[in-house]
């Protein structure tokens, strides 16, 4: 029997020691959070054998050069004090109670516009039949993403529309996550291209990077001849229709755009579309309507200068004066998120939030459930959906203003994901979002505040360890 020598041995450990400080000092300057830095730079140092590995997948940031393009193209985009964003803000004037989220406005450069007509899409049937019908009567181009694409019955529909529209003459474009839908075989997109359809994975590397696992473009974005827009929290696999136990029935939530925030939705599309392909698209500028609604496309991402999805939910909670309702699937929200929560408790806001009562990320869930009863402790009402697993990311201020998006309250979405979400400023849609939740809530558990001391004692322990991995969950 053969024995490895000793001193190859300690040779080996050397190395690896040597390789765990390099890749501390790199988390110690690029790791966003202070407590995300200290985590990864103990353990690189302590403890490379276990580390190391991990670091590569999880805390390598690789997309200097997608920031560089985000930013150049940004500055090259309107920006709030130019001549043809005030003549949009001239011809469409936001809805004066838009005023009092200026400050989303500004830190993402996109302004409030008036002119939009919006159509809240409930569950997966609703919101596939009506982007479906959208695709169907394209006259010059589609423009979809999703995160996830199945190759099953709902994946093989959107392949066949696409492929019927690239057939009628009209420019097709698909971008899929390639990590999201990591399952999805080299087949589904070979038979789009050979019909005409224009498809790539989003990767923040041009090349093919397996080393990136952070880092994910998360959003869910259709357009249709550049006047109709479709943006929420559905993916495309027949789980989202509800049609795979246990987590079923599935409950999620998108919308329909028409008007003149469509343009920046397309615009977020376009610059994935860049980055990958290296060309922009032609794009028609969104039609005019009549109407009543005020809208404005967040768009956000690790590669923004600021932490502008954490700091988009922050403004909001902040502005909130009667009402604060939320449903998220992940509820592990960072320390900016839960003071500003708390605080909406003190200011007497009713601060309600849905999460789901089955797990679909086992570690996640158990993290959520710990944040869930600190948050009633803190006068937070929280709520476990009944029915089946509950995806939607909609959050509902006062009376006139509701968010559908992608965005979810943790830490991928905070401060690791492309997210994008809609923020409508109206009364009537408004009110649509709120029977919705309050059907929502009916069918949920209200979490008590005794709850957590009830809780199996081995159950608090394993809740508390799970929080520990907020940072990456």
């Amino acid at each position: 029997m053969s024995h490895v020598p000793l001193g190859l041995i300690s040779i080996v450990i050397l190395l690896l020691h040597a390789a765990g400080i390099l890749a501390a000092a790199h988390a110690l300057m690029h790791t966003r959070t202070p407590q995300g830095a200290v985590a990864w730079v103990f353990g690189l140092i302590l403890l490379p054998y276990f580390t190391l590995l991990p670091y590569l997948f999880l805390g390598s940031k690789h997309f200097s050069g997608y920031a560089e393009l985000h930013q150049s193209r940004q500055a090259r985009k309107r920006t709030l004090t130019d001549a043809n964003c005030q003549a949009l803000s001239r011809q469409h004037p936001p809805h004066p109670d838009a005023q009092r989220y200026a400050a989303i406005s500004a830190m993402l450069g996109v302004p409030f516009l008036s002119g939009h007509h919006l159509r809240l899409l409930i569950n997966g049937a609703t919101t596939f039949d009506a982007i479906f019908a959208a695709i169907a009567a394209a006259e010059h181009y589609v423009l979809v993403q999703f995160f996830v694409i199945h190759d099953d019955e709902l994946g093989r529909r959107l392949q066949a529309a696409l492929l019927e529209r690239a057939a009628a003459g009209a420019r097709v474009y698909l971008l899929y996550d390639g990590v999201g839908s990591h399952a999805l075989p080299n087949s589904y997109a070979a038979i789009l291209r050979a019909g005409g359809v224009q498809v790539h994975p989003f990767a923040t590397r041009r090349w093919k990077n397996r080393l990136q696992l952070n880092f994910r473009n998360h959003r869910k974005v259709v357009v249709v001849d550049g006047w109709r827009g479709f943006v929420g929290g559905l993916n495309v696999g027949d789980e989202y229709l509800g049609k795979k136990p246990p987590l079923s029935p599935w409950r999620d939530t998108h919308m329909e755009l028409q008007g003149p925030a469509v343009a920046d939705l397309q615009m977020a599309f376009d610059e994935n579309w860049h980055w990958i392909t290296g060309e922009q698209l032609q794009l028609l500028a969104p039609r005019v309507t009549d109407g009543p609604a005020t809208s404005l496309i967040a768009a956000t991402g690790p590669a923004d200068e600021q932490e502008t999805c954490s700091l988009f939910f922050v403004q909001l909670i902040h502005a909130a004066r009667e009402r604060i309702w939320l449903s998220t699937p992940y509820l592990v929200p960072d320390s900016a998120l839960n003071a500003a929560l708390q605080l909406a408790v003190f200011r007497g806001v009713d601060v309600r939030i849905l999460i789901p009562s089955r797990p679909d990320h086992r570690t996640v869930y158990m993290a959520s459930t710990l944040y869930a009863h600190e948050s009633v402790r803190a006068g937070i009402r929280v709520f476990r959906y009944q029915p089946g697993f509950v995806h939607q990311k909609v959050m509902l201020i006062d009376d006139d203003t509701a968010v559908v998006g992608s965005m979810n309250l943790d830490n991928r979405s905070l401060r690791l994901n492309f997210e994008i979400s809609a923020l409508n400023v109206d009364e009537a849609f408004a009110g649509e979002v709120e029977a919705m939740l309050r059907k929502d809530f009916e069918q949920a558990v209200e979490i008590g505040g005794n709850d957590y001391a009830h809780l199996p004692y081995l159950y608090r322990v394993a809740i508390h360890v799970a929080r520990l991995f907020s940072p990456v969950l």
